[in-house]
């Protein structure tokens, strides 16, 4: 399978994923809007999700990914599986200690890092603190789901990995559907939904556990031992995890700065919920692939295989994320009030949540360019790196959300996260080039441009449709604003990817390569 062909094999996966999640979020707009429960609800999530990017995806996929390739270049399956349970069994026990002592200072640590605004209103700490207590164990799960995906990727077999997800946001979905049919209490309904994350994190670990056994890769317990190889995979990890959770720590900057203004926090969550989209379907999967691949190609000494993998990932991933960030940026409150105005979102937060989603989609080519570029230094087990980049980025997201939500609001939190991710995107490009270790070649500064060119187009009739069919796609019944928002979309897409095919800025060979095989399959 060709390199496009793994993305879009993650993509699709992660896709479904995103759709569901979108249903999801629709839910919860529709039953919590920007309420209270909603607010608490996001940032006791947030917690866990913060770690488990930390310490479970963002540590394991820097760290992990390359060591495990390493294992299995060098001595085969059995050396690897040998490493991976001696990985798991110190992991195992990491967890339950990290989980005992979160549930025990939970008040702790909701007061004085996820929410200490929250204080001011005794009602919402309380259920912030018993839906962090009941979600915290999907941290647990979810940092074993990581290490299982790892394994996956490293073997090739990428799908069922990218798949998992979805299943997060069935139990999610079941969960509101009960809930709605109950006619449950606001309070009620994030504690179905605390619940839900919790068993779908049971489920997803399920999952990952039949998929390593159908390929024959069992792992049992060993007691656990700081040996070598552990030491080292730690050693590699502890920067890896301040760096693989980059986003996620500009996030949480955002939501302590947030936590004063009601609703802010469920605000961020809609916005970055819709650019989640392009960058986990794209940055993901690109991230996902990129890796092991690239850990693979330095291990065999095959370096013009690791500039092509280079080359052909940016070019993808810029050519995905450009139109999409072009079409958040000029394009939001159409979108947004389609898909989340309803219930108990109204117009007024409509329109907040679009100047937010805005000011994300102006970093998320940042962010992409961020997942592109990492796998570089860490397949060469260069994490110092990165780890600076993500200091800069977290030090310039701090500074700049001071300064901008007193002034802007939460849309002010959105461009500081979006300046510091350029900043940091820009860093590690510079290391790129003057370390050798990358240099786009010709074609893909050539394909880049027209790439650029081609949004710039698709920018300007999404900016004169919005300007002149207001009344249509914002003022009309729910079915008259689906049908012009998709008439709309489908225009820009027809004038992006025709201008990118007809003048080379995307690979049309490679693209019919794989609908071709699509067909097949």
């Amino acid at each position: 399978m060709s390199l496009i062909g793994k993305f879009a094999s993650v993509g699709s996966a992660t896709m479904a994923s995103r759709v569901l999640g979108f249903v999801r979020e629709a839910m919860i707009a529709a039953f919590l809007g920007a309420g209270p429960v909603a607010d608490a609800f996001y940032a006791a999530f947030r917690f866990p999700n913060l770690f488990r990017r930390l310490f479970a995806e963002g540590a394991f996929n820097a760290a992990f990914v390359p060591l495990f390739a390493k294992e299995i270049e060098g001595g085969g399956q059995q050396a690897a599986k040998r490493f991976a349970e001696q990985v798991l069994s110190v992991l195992v026990l990491t967890l339950f200690t990290l989980s005992a002592l979160a549930m025990i200072f939970m008040p702790f640590l909701v007061g004085a890092v996820i929410a200490p605004k929250f204080a001011e209103d005794p009602a919402k700490f309380d259920l912030t603190v018993q839906l962090a207590r009941i979600m915290f164990p999907y941290l647990a799960a979810m940092s074993l789901v990581a290490m299982l995906a790892g394994i996956l990727n490293s073997l090739r077999r990428y799908f069922l990995a990218a798949l998992a997800p979805v299943l997060l946001n069935v139990v999610l979905v079941s969960g509101l559907s009960m809930s709605g049919y109950l006619d449950l209490a606001a309070p009620q309904i994030g504690v179905v939904l605390g619940w839900s994350v919790t068993i779908s994190g049971a489920l997803q670990l399920g999952l990952l556990v039949w998929a390593l056994k159908r390929e024959g890769f069992t792992l049992g317990f060993t007691r656990p031992r700081l040996t070598p190889a552990v030491k080292r995979l730690l050693w590699l990890a502890l920067p890896a995890a301040v760096t693989g959770g980059i986003t996620q720590i500009n996030l949480l900057v955002g939501q302590i700065i947030a936590s004063g203004q009601a609703g802010a926090i469920a605000v961020i969550n809609y916005a970055d919920r819709l650019n989640q989209l392009p960058l986990g379907v794209i940055g993901i999967a690109i991230g996902v692939v990129l890796l092991p691949e690239l850990s693979r190609a330095l291990r065999a000494g095959d370096a013009r295989e690791a500039q092509h993998l280079q080359n052909r990932s940016l070019e993808f991933g810029l050519a995905i994320t450009v139109p999409a960030a072009v079409g958040l940026a000029l394009f939001p409150q159409p979108i947004i009030a389609l898909v989340f105005e309803r219930g108990a979102f109204t117009r007024e937060t409509t329109l907040l949540t679009s100047t937010v989603l805005a000011a994300f989609a102006l970093g998320l080519p940042a962010f992409v360019l961020t997942k592109i570029f990492t796998p570089a230094f860490y397949a060469r087990e260069d994490m110092r790196t990165p780890l600076w980049a993500s200091i800069i980025s977290v030090v310039l997201n701090i500074a700049g959300s001071l300064i901008l939500f007193p002034r802007l609001g939460v849309t002010g939190i959105a461009l500081a996260t979006s300046f510091a991710g350029w900043v940091a995107v820009f860093f590690l490009g510079q290391r790129l080039v003057s370390g050798g270790l990358f240099r786009p070649s010709g074609q893909t500064v050539k394909r880049m441009g027209l790439v650029f060119v081609a949004a710039a187009l698709m920018g300007a009739l999404l900016w004169w449709v919005e300007a002149s069919f207001a009344e249509f796609l914002l003022e009309g019944t729910l079915l008259v604003r689906l049908v012009s928002v998709l008439l709309t979309v489908s225009a820009a897409v027809i004038v992006y990817f025709g201008f990118a095919f007809l003048t080379g800025g995307l690979d049309r060979a490679e693209f019919a390569r794989l609908f071709k095989r699509r067909k097949k399959t």
